[in-house]
């Protein structure tokens, strides 16, 4: 598939906007879903901003709800594909799970099920690489994983409401693929990072902004396979552009860094700034994960050092990931130049 109508559902976020760009930039037309006209407008900024006014020609948007019908049938008419971007992300672990986990999983079900009635075959789907590397018994030392590994829920030493909601999401997805004949494709990211467009950015942006602005007065020890937005957005491209994607999961996963090397990173591209050098023993995050919020979404890395596989993914691509220190530095820049950074 080398152009056609690609609908992108969450098209405002972070990796939906940067999506819809990559898609006009390689010739598609891009009908994009938003929950209201205001986020449907920022995405024209950022659009515009990336590749000029007359790229605006070719965009258009519908607005639905992942958790109701109504407007969806509309969406897919006329559409050759799906980029299902669309994910609820939340900076702390809820009390009710079903908040990350209901739009994912029956957000998924109801676009997929939307588009076969509408006909339409070709599915690529961001997931993460929270449907890969858990609940394999790891809990010290490095291990690298591949596409070969899919999350056991089961096994899993402190649930998560975004891993559980994803890996759900991903379970469905390949299981109406193979019900319905869809071609499906899944990519999963890492933490991702990369340039901003605009306020509306990912919370893996807040290890960054969090550094640079001193509201991250100590910083846990694990680190994170990290993936700049742009390669994301690139890989969902490559895959509608490549009929050899059809039935593949992709990790998109560049450099393994950890927290406090994120740090030194961004102390030696901006040395003016009084980035903390603290670091929390990993102790006090297990007991702070007991209790819910931030930690609960890091603790089961506590202790130990996932790595996961770059080949397939770069292969897609037919060049390098952007280097993790790359991705932050992007961020960093970013969010300085768009006012992002608390006082």
């Amino acid at each position: 598939m080398q152009s056609g109508l690609v609908l992108v559902t969450g098209a405002n976020g972070f990796v939906g906007k940067w999506t819809v760009i990559e898609l006009l930039r390689a010739g598609f037309d891009v009908r994009g879903t938003v929950r209201s006209e205001g986020r449907a407008e920022a995405v024209r900024v950022a659009v515009a901003g990336q590749l000029g006014d007359a790229a605006l020609q070719r965009l258009s948007f519908v607005r639905v709800d992942l958790m109701q019908d109504r407007g969806w049938p509309e969406a897919m008419q006329g559409v050759e594909a799906v980029a299902h971007v669309a994910a609820q992300i939340l900076a702390k672990e809820p009390k009710d799970a079903q908040r990350v986990i209901g739009p994912a999983l029956e957000g998924t079900e109801r676009v997929l099920r939307h588009a076969i009635a509408a006909g339409v075959k070709r599915i690529v789907m961001t997931s993460s690489i929270a449907t890969v590397g858990y609940g394999h018994g790891h809990d010290r030392g490095r291990r690298t994983y591949t596409e070969e590994h899919f999350t056991n829920l089961d096994a899993m030493r402190f649930s998560w409401a975004y891993c559980i909601g994803k890996t759900l999401a991903e379970q469905a997805a390949w299981a109406y693929a193979r019900a319905e004949g869809l071609e499906l494709t899944t990519v999963h990211p890492g933490a991702i990072l990369g340039p901003a467009l605009d306020g509306d950015a990912s919370i893996s942006l807040g290890m960054v902004t969090g550094l640079l602005d001193g509201t991250t007065p100590a910083m846990p020890s694990n680190g994170f396979s990290i993936i700049d937005v742009r390669d994301v957005a690139a890989m969902h491209v490559a895959a509608l552009q490549q009929p050899s994607s059809i039935g593949q999961r992709y990790l998109a996963t560049s450099d393994y860094v950890p927290f406090p090397e994120v740090a030194q990173v961004l102390r030696e591209g901006y040395p003016d700034r009084q980035i903390t050098q603290k670091v929390v023993p990993d102790w006090i995050i297990k007991l702070l994960a007991r209790f819910g919020g931030p930690t609960r979404q890091i603790i089961n890395d506590i202790g130990n050092e996932k790595h996961f596989s770059r080949e397939k993914g770069e292969t897609l691509l037919g060049r390098p990931f952007v280097s993790g220190k790359d991705a932050i530095l992007a961020s960093a820049e970013s969010v300085i130049r768009l006012g992002l950074l608390k006082p």
